[in-house]
């Protein structure tokens, strides 16, 4: 679980490092229960998510359905209007091996050691979502 005394900052430093070690639980331990997540709607899983486990299932679930997420970078920057987090990293469809670069910007609302919002930003979501398109179709045949 999160450690009260830890910055806002911090938290979503441990957040990006179980993200990054695939350690689904230490990701959900930072989030609060009824963490909201807005992710662009043009993507599979977009749209607003509420709660750890819609995020687990239709965020983390709908990423890892067809393609493995690598994490290569992340910035965390604190400002007032929150934490702003950039992750950079690399989408692999199972199916195909096509590979597409990911660069995610966040804004995270922090409070009592736990994320409680999450405001997500990609520079091209359409290409994303055809990513996914091409990793569901080359999987399904």
């Amino acid at each position: 679980m999160s450690d009260q005394n830890e910055s806002p900052a911090d938290v979503v430093r441990a957040l990006y490092a179980a993200l990054g070690e695939g350690d689904i639980k230490g990701v959900l331990a930072r989030l609060a229960p009824d963490v909201t997540i807005d992710e662009p709607n043009r993507l599979p899983y977009g749209g607003v998510h509420r709660g750890r486990e819609a995020f687990a299932e239709a965020v983390l679930g709908g990423i890892t359905a067809h393609a493995d997420f690598t994490i290569t970078g992340t910035d965390v920057f604190e400002g007032p209007a929150g934490i702003v987090g950039r992750l950079t990293g690399t989408l692999k469809a199972r199916s195909s091996g096509e590979e597409y670069p990911l660069t995610l910007v966040e804004i995270h609302r922090v409070e009592n050691g736990l994320v409680q919002e999450i405001d997500v930003y990609t520079k091209n979501p359409e290409g994303v979502a055809e990513f996914f398109v091409h990793a569901e179709t080359h999987h399904s045949g």
